[in-house]
């Protein structure tokens, strides 16, 4: 195996200072263009890269970000992570990426680890648990640190960061007036995310759109067991007339649709479904899923541009921001 080579050692057979060395790496129009060529081809032959944790000492950045993640499994994170390694790539950054499983403990647990591994800055967004118990230490910590943290999608206002989200409460309040102009009257709000920042807001976007009109009626059903989710969806379709169904997430609208087939009744016809999340079960259940896109690629490059552009260009005194991505209401055929 060819040993590692050194700037110094490059140097020494070029007979040339290492300040030289370096700046002919970097193309530097300082050097002329024989001296560039003669450094590059010694640095391809022997494989030269640059010894990734000094420039880092003398730049006292790693350029890499830390992302914390609820889950992956979920079609909308797994499009996130992937708008924010593309940007952050773009910028030159590298990412590490840990998953919480919705776990509290864990996210605290990677918080810690990559804090102490000097990435730059974290692209957060929040587990269940932590928005559940409300407790943002960790973060805080953070903070009083100087460390940058982005927030996006699950936020907190317990934290002064910036933060990247959609407006959860309009695209509801959209998605319910879209019901009710194609003729829903009973309109039921069917969840299994209860306990996140963005179920609360989408069950207010929801109720603002009926509350001036007392024809129509709202009805609110919040699943917290994921072992009982088809259970309670079907006996809560059985029981009641509607004829319309927001799922809040797309686990709750993709369910509704089996259940509905499963009972008889027939999508758009008798009830109509719009979902929240333009992902893989949106595109491949029967009908196909109306839903409420939140851009999510969109989501995760603005998410890194913006810890980017705080890591590149300190500003003394920055004041924290909240991007808005905007959402689009996609028409399927589960909605007439």
């Amino acid at each position: 195996m060819r040993k590692k080579v050194t700037l110094k050692q490059l140097a020494r057979e070029l007979n040339l200072s290492i300040s030289t060395v370096s700046k002919s790496l970097k193309n530097n129009p300082e050097i002329s263009k024989k001296t560039i060529i003669r450094v590059h081809e010694l640095a391809d032959f022997y494989n030269y890269k640059p010894n990734a944790l000094a420039v880092s000492l003398k730049s006292n950045k790693t350029k890499t970000i830390g992302v914390i993640l609820p889950e992956i499994l979920n079609h909308f994170f797994a499009k996130v992570l992937h708008g924010i390694e593309q940007e952050a790539s773009r910028k030159g950054y590298k990412i590490v990426t840990c998953i919480t499983n919705e776990s509290y403990d864990k996210e605290v647990e990677y918080v810690e680890m990559l804090n102490h591994s000097s990435v730059d800055g974290f692209i957060v967004s929040l587990s269940q648990e932590t928005q559940v118990f409300n407790k943002f230490e960790h973060f805080k910590k953070l903070k009083r640190d100087n460390v940058p943290i982005v927030m996006f999608d699950r936020v907190t206002e317990e934290i002064e960061c910036d933060k990247v989200i959609v407006d959860d409460k309009q695209a509801s309040e959209a998605a319910v007036n879209y019901l009710m102009d194609t003729g829903c009257k009973r309109i039921a709000v069917i969840t299994t995310i209860d306990g996140l920042s963005v179920a609360r807001l989408r069950l207010e976007g929801a109720k603002e759109a009926v509350a001036t009109n007392n024809q129509i009626s709202l009805i609110e059903l919040s699943i917290k067991d994921s072992d009982s989710f088809e259970i309670e969806i079907e006996k809560f379709l059985d029981n009641n007339d509607i004829d319309a169904v927001l799922g809040v997430d797309e686990k709750a609208a993709a369910i509704t649709i089996n259940m509905s087939h499963k009972l008889g009744y027939k999508i758009p016809k008798d009830i109509s479904v719009i979902g929240f999340t333009d992902g893989l079960l949106s595109k491949y259940s029967y009908p196909k899923l109306t839903t409420v896109s939140q851009h999510a690629e969109d989501i995760g490059a603005k998410a890194a541009q913006v810890l980017v552009n705080q890591l590149d260009d300190y500003v003394e005194n920055y004041e924290s921001k909240t991007e808005i991505v905007k959402t689009s209401l996609i028409l399927r055929d589960s909605t007439c």
